[in-house]
């Protein structure tokens, strides 16, 4: 029997502070550009295709925030406090306790700290001392695909754990002060701040009976590094802080690789582009959406998920597929659905997961 691990929870968490994208805009520009540029930066934020993003402070702070050690304190404090919502409801969503948990996966790539996150949620949630922890930081936008994924691979040896997978990202506190690069101009419009915490259960685990509730089981996994693109995506860090790198040739790069990427996934299990009814993608802009779009030859119904979260909430790296994931759940595909989760990061590396919904009982 195909072994696969079972996911039981996905819970979403946003900061209290939310704008139009057009506050933001008006705020956030003159931090980064002088008067010329103003028209620019306006039409890059429009074409984000972003309506509203919730941030980690108050928008009348960001003026204040040209600190690296300030920022990165505000990320350990306000990324803890989202962290520790995510995990508790998806916990409480899951039927299960923080001392259930075997494994954690911390993915992040907008604030460092050591001790981690996921170890200031071991007394913050009440997780066992014993718990196995893996922090990551350098997945970027990837890192809810390639945690899922990771977790998989950690249940193979534990088939009766628990694995909690937290996202957290605070992409607003990496802003440049006087940085008009397109670069940065294009991100202060895109990127939104955000956690996700997802709960997966081993095949052999009590609750991994999970076909009622049109929740997905993980049944494969696929990675890639395209040689050649460490300048296209990531961060330069400096005195500053996180400095965005972002070339505007990333879309077509995902675009050439990306059919052969899924069909190779699919084939493992004998499947085609045309039995995946479910794609739940990374909103990582709308030329990434459209490259996915156009890569698969997908009608635009396939992304409508992942577009309307773009524009609620924007781009939140890391924690961006997973609240794909957690709409999509809103109103599951139908039992035996197969659905295909992908996100994108530095290297470039891209992520791929498969998904299958259960049969009815």
């Amino acid at each position: 029997m195909q072994r696969m691990s079972r996911v039981l929870a996905v819970a979403p968490a946003l900061p209290a502070h939310a704008y139009r994208q057009e506050e933001i805009t008006a705020v956030i520009g003159p931090l980064l550009a002088g008067p010329a540029a103003q028209g620019r930066l306006r039409a890059l934020h429009r074409s984000a295709a972003v309506r509203t993003r919730h941030l980690a402070l108050p928008l009348e702070e960001y003026a204040g925030l040209t600190n690296f050690g300030t920022a990165n304190d505000h990320f350990l404090r306000i990324g803890a406090d989202l962290a520790e919502r995510a995990a508790r409801d998806a916990l409480d969503a899951a039927g299960l306790a923080p001392r259930d948990v075997d494994v954690v996966v911390l993915t992040s790539v907008t604030g460092i700290g050591a001790p981690s996150l996921d170890a200031l949620l071991v007394p913050r949630l009440g997780l066992r001392d014993d718990v196995r922890r893996v922090p990551s930081f350098g997945w970027g936008c990837a890192g809810g695909a390639a945690g899922l994924a990771t977790v998989d691979d950690l249940l193979a040896g534990r088939p009766t754990g628990v694995a909690l997978l937290v996202a957290v990202e605070l992409c607003s506190l990496t802003v440049q002060h006087g940085d008009d690069s397109v670069a940065n101009l294009v991100s202060s419009g895109l990127f939104g701040d955000g956690a996700a915490a997802v709960v997966v259960v081993g095949d052999r685990h009590p609750a991994a009976g999970t076909a009622a509730r049109g929740l997905p089981a993980v049944t494969g996994s696929r990675s890639r590094i395209v040689g050649g693109t460490a300048d296209h995506l990531g961060w330069r860090i400096g005195s500053g802080g996180f400095r965005i790198v972002l070339a505007a040739g990333l879309p077509e790069v995902l675009r050439a690789g990306l059919a052969d990427d899924v069909g190779a996934l699919l084939e493992e299990r004998d499947l085609k582009v045309r039995d995946v009814s479910t794609w739940v993608v990374h909103a990582g802009g709308p030329r990434i959406l459209d490259a996915v779009r156009d890569a698969l030859d997908l009608d635009d119904a396939a992304l409508a998920v992942s577009r309307s979260s773009l524009a609620d909430v924007g781009n939140l790296s890391s924690a961006s597929v997973l609240h794909v994931l957690a709409r999509t759940l809103e109103d599951p595909p139908a039992p035996g659905s197969t659905g295909v989760l992908m996100a994108f990061g530095p290297g470039v590396g891209a992520e791929y997961v498969l998904l299958q919904w259960p049969e009815a009982a």
